[in-house]
């Protein structure tokens, strides 16, 4: 049986470009429910390595990006803090295609726009592989985090409330 192509992704090109290996995993998408925890249970993964990406807004340094686990809250004071800023906010929905170039649903942490300072959860080294969106509903990538380390330049760190 023929493998079905793939269109490309930012995300994919940009790891292909820093010669990453990386697995796709794709998912039927539920327009009435894009949540992580979807996508996790259509995968048939733990929730918890299942990893979605959110857009926020410092008071003092600007756009900047937490990547947690998708059954996780986060902590805006800590992440406030690790960031430098003395407040942080979620950007609106409406706003992030504009800024990112995703669509709600389909967030990467990798291949934005532009390159934001990004925080992932330190509960990524619970695992040997991570699972996060690949640029597009219903398609996400796997990989080590150290490699989403290394091509972000993500600070890992505690920002989920417990």
């Amino acid at each position: 049986m023929a493998k079905k192509k793939i269109d490309k992704t930012n995300a994919m090109r940009i790891l292909d470009r820093s010669k990453v290996s990386y697995e796709i995993m794709t998912y039927t998408v539920d327009e009435s429910d894009l949540s992580g925890e979807h996508a996790a249970a259509e995968l048939g993964l733990d929730p918890e390595r299942v990893f979605k990406t959110l857009v926020l807004k410092g008071d003092k340094k600007g756009h900047l990006v937490a990547v947690i686990p998708v059954n996780a809250t986060l902590d805006l004071k800590a992440l406030a803090r690790v960031s430098g800023n003395k407040s942080v906010e979620m950007i609106h929905v409406k706003d992030l295609f504009d800024l990112t170039g995703y669509i709600r649903g389909g967030c990467s942490p990798i291949g934005m726009k532009k390159v934001f300072p990004t925080y992932l959860h330190q509960s990524c080294s619970n695992f040997d592989t991570i699972v996060f969106s690949a640029g597009q509903r219903g398609m996400q990538i796997v990989l080590p985090h150290a490699d989403l380390v290394k091509v972000t330049g993500a600070e890992i760190c505690d920002i989920i409330q417990e």
